[in-house]
């Protein structure tokens, strides 16, 4: 099954092909330039220097969130308008969960993997899973503990050891970089890893999970915390 992923949660994002579990190529964004100047030219880029007609594609995949919401709306609105014309369905991921499934490829089962994204104020958003004893790649391969939050650094850690009785022995993402220090306050043992590019795993997650697909009209954009707009527009 070939798959076109895209993640634009991030200023850089990266773009994928995947055929099935294979990844066929994997790109960085340009990262001193905005999504919307970016996109849809470098899919088509991308398509083009693999000998891929986006015709031929199966299915699209593209990260839901938390990230960026000018981000998450330009690469929601990409995928959509090629899975539109090209008349092919969509799967929706979760950044966070891909985080914590890129890393757990590599991790042994029981592991507790927190996944930690720069929320700014402050906060992070974060989501904590535990590996299973599947196949590195497969959709199996993480058990949810508890989903998708937004919070303080320090409160989410209180609250996963003292309230869920948990201590995650590996923390990914932009996030767990920049708040090292709160984790190591708390559990000193932690391995601390950067984020990697997501397009790739978002695309074997959607290969995978083909048989979920939707229509390309029923993606939704999984904010978690609402758009400054709308806390301005609550608060009058």
């Amino acid at each position: 099954m070939l798959v076109v992923a895209l993640d634009t949660t991030t200023r850089g994002g990266s773009v994928a092909l995947v055929d099935g579990d294979r990844v066929i190529a994997e790109r960085a964004g340009d990262a001193a330039r905005s999504h919307a100047e970016r996109l849809p030219s470098e899919i088509v880029a991308l398509a083009d220097a693999n000998q891929v007609a986006l015709a031929d594609v199966d299915l699209y995949a593209v990260a839901l969130g938390p990230g960026s919401f000018t981000g998450l709306r330009i690469g929601i609105a990409t995928i959509q308008g090629f899975a539109f014309v090209h008349r092919r369905p969509v799967v929706g991921v979760s950044t966070l969960e891909a985080l914590a499934s890129a890393e757990s490829c590599a991790t042994p089962p029981g592991t507790l993997i927190a996944a930690w994204m720069d929320a700014h104020r402050r906060d992070v958003f974060s989501a904590l899973y535990r590996v299973t004893a599947a196949p590195s790649r497969d959709a199996g391969r993480l058990g949810t503990i508890e989903g998708p939050s937004v919070g303080d650094p320090r409160s989410t850690i209180a609250r996963w050891m003292s309230e869920l009785g948990f201590t995650p022995a590996v923390f990914v993402g932009d996030g767990a970089m920049l708040y090292e220090a709160d984790i190591r306050r708390s559990i000193v043992s932690a391995r601390i890893e950067p984020p990697p590019l997501l397009a790739a795993t978002i695309g074997r997650l959607a290969a995978a999970r083909a048989s979920d697909a939707l229509d390309p009209a029923a993606l939704r954009p999984l904010y978690v915390r609402k758009p400054d707009a709308e806390l301005a527009r609550d608060k009058k």
